[in-house]
C-alpha cells in the first residue's frame, strides 16, 4: 500500500448529476489529503457512485461493485 498519502478512487455511472456528485465528493477528499487515483489503482478508499433508475442501469451497478 502507499506510505504517502491516501488514495481515493472513483467510478460513476449515471447521469451527468452523478459526475457532479462525484467532482464534488472528490474536491472534499482532495481537501482532507487524498490522491485522486484511477478506479483500476490501488485504493485505500473506493467511491462508488451509481443510479439504478433502469434495469441496466441496476445491472451496471451490481457489476461494478463486484
Amino acid at each position: 500500500m502507499n506510505q504517502g498519502r491516501k488514495r481515493v478512487a472513483f467510478y460513476t455511472l449515471g447521469c451527468k448529476l452523478n459526475f457532479s456528485e462525484s467532482s464534488t465528493i472528490a474536491r472534499q477528499f482532495a481537501d482532507m489529503g487524498y490522491e485522486r487515483v484511477s478506479p483500476d489503482s490501488e485504493a485505500d478508499v473506493y467511491v462508488i457512485n451509481t443510479c439504478s433508475v433502469t434495469e441496466h442501469a441496476d445491472k451496471k451497478c451490481r457489476q461494478a461493485i463486484r
